[in-house]
């Protein structure tokens, strides 16, 4: 059988990424009482069980909660090896770390809050 060594090495991860995840909530979710805490569940599930970033995922917080402009923040928090840029460019890129999120929004919704994560534009992320 084949065995994959990439993904039985351990890495140093000597240093620390931050994403800083903004999410518009649309109008029907607004009054979800429990849906930042429902989020970060959801965010803490998504990333510590990805094929690709679960080993590097470190935690997730909330920054700022606001019900006036219907938007959360989140920091996320990944362990990285130190000085490696393409490890950077390509393992914690932007795009990937989006993408496995809104690929998650899509697979699966919150009950009664259908639509969001679903617009692209719903979501920003920025290191």
């Amino acid at each position: 059988t084949y065995v994959d060594e990439d993904e039985n090495e351990i890495l140093e991860l000597s240093s620390n990424k931050t994403f800083l995840v903004t999410l518009k909530i649309p109008e029907e979710c607004v009054a979800e009482e429990d849906l930042p805490h429902l989020l970060t569940e959801r965010l803490t599930d998504v990333y510590s069980t990805s094929p690709s970033l679960s080993r590097y995922f470190t935690s997730v917080e909330i920054v700022d909660f606001s019900g006036e402009n219907a938007t959360v923040t989140y920091h996320l928090q990944f362990g990285v090896p130190s000085d490696d840029e393409n490890f950077m460019k390509y393992m914690m890129s932007e795009e990937l770390v989006l993408g496995i999120l809104l690929q998650d929004f899509h697979d699966q919704n919150i009950r009664g809050c259908e639509n969001l994560g679903l617009d692209p534009a719903s979501l920003l992320l920025d290191e």
